[in-house]
């Protein structure tokens, strides 16, 4: 099992220089990977509920946004040479499938090879509406959109013809550094969102789930893989957390229950303690050394 962050980059305390020195100094540490989150805005208040907060409330400090995910995964490629960098997750749908594969296309190119493609389908029907895109649905127009990517990343002529997009046929360049595609990481804990990933992931994420938990969803997972005629061999199981702890001796239980990389958050954000905060991350860094 490998240690990753879900490092959620916000502004303004995600400068250039913070993310400079978290990129190199994980390197430093052998911490494999850096998960990123998306929200294009934000709102006063929402009516739709939050999935990873237990009252359902999505909390973000006034005066602060996430950071775009393509520019900062690129600004972190440029800084590193090993991490790998994790989109946790692109909100596929209310998005343009065209755009996306180009974009995470060129950042696979630059960083040759490094990037995990973590998609779900969007918790807030508000967002969608600030972006243009209908809400309802979102479920079928994400599997046309991974469907879309695919052609536009593995094909040398691309195209498609579906209920929400049609592509004429085209090409599309820089093709993915990793074949025959970057991997692609579903999200969600719903049977939709399993079966997708049966279908279209080469692995799963979750969140805020124990190791027993995360056990009883993998079994659901492994029916919906079993029925696409494939298996967790090479599936990439990834449990992420947004509360600020996790118990470093839960690591060789979470192990045991499937996952095969670990994401601790990583919230504190800022150079002035960025060494102390890494600090931190030791225990889990021995207990995963020593599986």
């Amino acid at each position: 099992m490998q240690l990753g962050l879900f490092t959620p980059l916000r502004s303004p305390a995600a400068t250039g220089e913070f993310l400079a020195q978290l990129g190199r100094q994980c390197e430093e540490r052998g911490i494999a990977s850096l998960w990123l989150g998306e929200h294009v805005v934000t709102f006063p208040a929402y009516e739709s509920k939050y999935p990873g907060a237990a009252d359902g409330v999505f909390r973000f400090p006034q005066g602060s946004g996430l950071m775009d995910m393509v520019a900062s995964i690129g600004y972190l490629a440029a800084c590193t040479t090993t991490l790998r960098l994790g989109t946790g997750i692109c909100i596929l749908p209310q998005n343009n499938p065209v755009y996306v594969a180009k974009e995470y296309a060129t950042l696979d190119f630059l960083s040759n090879g490094r990037l995990d493609f973590g998609v779900g389908v969007g918790w807030s029907w508000e967002e969608f509406e600030a972006c243009g895109v209908p809400f309802e649905r979102r479920g079928a127009r994400c599997d046309e959109y991974l469907e879309i990517i695919r052609t536009l990343w593995c094909d040398d002529v691309s195209s498609y013809d579906g209920e929400f997009y049609q592509l004429p046929p085209c090409h599309l360049y820089p093709k993915p550094v990793q074949k025959p595609m970057v991997p692609v990481t579903v999200g969600g804990h719903s049977k939709a969102a399993l079966k997708r990933a049966a279908k279209y992931g080469t692995g799963w994420y979750g969140v805020n789930l124990d190791p027993a938990g995360t056990a009883a969803v993998l079994a659901e997972l492994d029916g919906y893989l079993a029925a696409e005629g494939r298996d967790r061999t090479d599936f990439k199981v990834v449990m992420g957390a947004t509360a600020e702890e996790i118990d470093a001796r839960l690591i060789d239980q979470f192990a045991e229950s499937g996952v095969t990389e670990l994401l601790i958050p990583f919230l504190r954000q800022g150079t002035k303690h960025l060494e102390a905060n890494l600090d931190r991350l030791t225990p889990y860094l021995e207990a995963v050394q020593s599986l």
